[in-house]
């Protein structure tokens, strides 16, 4: 075998072993993030869209348009369009804000430490433009045991067709 041969055997085995245990730690590619100055971001979002994605905003309970939504189909980020939370996730926190028990895949939301409002919680954004989307609780369904309690501001839901 010539030495060509062996790296590409040796970039194979490392390929293969990676997938096996990205699929069993649910492990993902990172997602590859844009940046825009806050000229384009109030340009492109509406202001309760700018308030929620760019300054931690959030919106009233029970005042968000996907709150109560009940069809099937897919929640995009409302700032970069990421595919984000399916319906098949969302369930009734009887909190007012649209919940999901999970995202669409782990590396598609970040979430970190977050202390304002004299509470400490977890803020999740979106792992690609960094817009903030809600937080996430240890209080939901199983199977995961979370509550991803986002704002409908922060979503754009795309019907199924």
């Amino acid at each position: 075998m010539n030495k060509n041969n062996k790296i590409i055997g040796i970039i194979l085995s490392i390929v293969g072993v990676s997938a096996i245990v990205a699929a069993q730690t649910g492990a993902t590619t990172p997602i590859k993030k844009i940046s825009k100055s806050d000229a384009e971001w109030r340009r492109v979002l509406t202001p309760d869209q700018y308030d929620v994605l760019r300054h931690q905003g959030t919106e009233r309970p029970y005042t968000g348009k996907y709150w109560d939504n009940h069809a099937a189909g897919d929640y995009y980020c409302a700032g970069c369009g990421l595919k984000l939370f399916s319906s098949s996730t969302k369930f009734d926190s009887h909190t007012g804000w649209p919940s999901f028990f999970q995202p669409i895949a782990k590396n598609v939301v970040e979430d970190h430490r977050d202390t304002s409002a004299g509470m400490i919680r977890n803020e999740v954004s979106c792992a690609r433009c960094g817009g903030h989307l809600g937080h996430v609780f240890d209080d939901g369904p199983q199977p995961t045991g979370l509550r991803y309690c986002m704002n409908s501001a922060a979503l754009k839901f795309v019907p199924k067709k």
